[in-house]
């Protein structure tokens, strides 16, 4: 596996898990209290340690409808303590991403909880995500306060033609372009992605990204034990989230048996 940071130590084809933490203080949908959010991220989180998982992202996917780039101090405190809690909890590398699109923020947690990397999107080209118009890509402004802060450990990957999102308005960059810049403004690795969550990424898109950059390429989106093989040769690393849940629903609890069935078909691919 081409390298991010030291700190990101993954094996080759490394296969990352999410936790989606249930919604944060302030959002619609918010019905737990900070101390239930972070008990029930950290027993996912542990269980797809045991599973076989190589490291774990922690998402604030429940806060629908998400704000545009930027979120209030109680979604990066209560995140911060799901990040501190998960860490202690399970020993593989752990990631952070705070929709939408709020980079600075996910920086700021990963660094405060000892994460490993972030999962960024917008971090080059303006692009029509469903939050509204992204115009202003953050890779100068996010990078710079990495180092402000001291957190250069932390590897920042990000989404290229991310899904949510319309790219019309880069219609005449394709996906590699699109990688290209990413490595070139200093990206850890770059991520593709279907249309939308749970929808699988076009393996030619794979094959693309990994062509065009020298950094590590993850598959970001729809990953199953059905289509892993075909994006095997290409990816160096695949996060899952939809189908490792009941029903294959991004939204429900963890399924132990898509889990195991899917480190089962990992580890096959592996030998």
């Amino acid at each position: 596996m081409k390298k991010m940071k030291t700190q990101f130590n993954l094996p080759k084809k490394a296969v990352i898990g999410m936790v989606h933490v249930h919604a944060l203080p302030g959002t619609p949908a918010s019905r737990y209290n900070v101390a239930e959010l972070v008990r029930i991220a950290v027993t996912e989180a542990v269980a797809l340690e045991q599973a076989g998982f190589d490291a774990i992202i922690i998402e604030n996917m429940h806060d629908t409808p998400y704000l545009l780039r930027t979120v209030g101090p109680e979604v990066v405190s209560a995140m911060t303590s799901v990040g501190l809690e998960v860490k202690k909890a399970v020993q593989v590398p752990l990631g952070v991403q705070v929709l939408a699109g709020a980079n600075k923020e996910a920086l700021a947690v990963a660094h405060a909880c000892g994460a490993s990397f972030i999962r960024a999107e917008g971090f080059v080209f303006a692009h029509v995500a469903d939050e509204g118009l992204m115009g202003v890509a953050d890779a100068g402004e996010l990078l710079r306060y990495r180092k402000m802060i001291g957190a250069e450990s932390v590897a920042v990957i990000t989404d290229i033609k991310k899904k949510h999102s319309s790219h019309q308005i880069t219609a005449d960059v394709d996906l590699a372009e699109t990688g290209h810049a990413a490595e070139f403004f200093g990206a850890d690795g770059v991520i593709v992605t279907g249309s939308s969550t749970g929808k699988p990424a076009s393996v030619d898109d794979v094959r693309q990204a990994s062509e065009a950059v020298n950094i590590p390429v993850l598959v970001g989106s729809g990953v199953t034990p059905d289509n892993l093989e075909q994006s095997w040769p290409f990816a160096d690393g695949f996060i899952v989230g939809s189908w490792i849940k009941q029903g294959g629903i991004w939204s429900a609890g963890l399924d132990e048996e898509r889990m195991k069935g899917f480190i089962k078909k990992a580890n096959e691919l592996r030998k």
